[in-house]
Parts: structure tokens; C-alpha cells; sequence
């Protein structure tokens, strides 16, 4: 068992956790113009790089999203960082 740790929960077992998307993507817009294939694109296509990786997940116990940095290979957790503090630290 891997433990993540939430920010404002602090250590937990992965199991209470849910990944959702890499961090970065753009939803494609207007949402109402999107093509069926875009939007298969944006849901189910992943770039999965190896190595270091920013992502957004949710603990769900608490609710909160937060992006999770770790290394895709070794599983390595770098940090754990707010959604909403993520871009400042860009």
C-alpha cells in the first residue's frame, strides 16, 4: 500500500483516493461546439509521460482536489499541492 498525502488531511492510504486527469489539460470550448472525437479525446487520452508528472486528484473522504506531483516510474510523491495554489507555484 502507497500513501499520498492529502493537504489538508495529511497522510492517508491510496485507497482513498481517485485520480482524475493530468494537470494542464484544456477542456476544449465552447463545450457546445466540441465534436463528439474531441471530447472522446479529451476524457480518455492521457500523455502518461515516465518520470516526474503533475496530476490532479481528489481525496474523497474531505472532497478536495489537489494536484499530486510524483515520479510515474518509481511512484515517488514529490508534493502535494492545493488546486487552487497550483498556479501560482507554476
Amino acid at each position: 500500500m502507497q500513501l499520498f498525502e492529502c493537504p489538508f488531511c495529511g497522510l492517508r492510504s491510496e485507497t482513498e483516493f481517485h485520480f482524475l486527469t493530468e494537470a494542464g489539460k484544456q477542456r476544449p470550448e465552447p463545450a457546445e461546439e466540441v465534436s463528439d472525437e474531441k471530447w472522446a479525446d479529451y476524457l480518455y487520452n492521457h500523455k502518461s509521460p515516465r518520470g516526474r508528472t503533475a496530476e490532479i486528484w481528489v481525496h474523497i473522504p474531505c472532497g478536495e482536489f489537489f494536484i499530486l506531483e510524483r515520479d510515474s516510474i518509481t511512484r515517488e510523491v514529490f508534493r502535494s499541492i492545493p488546486l487552487k495554489d497550483y498556479e501560482q507555484l507554476k
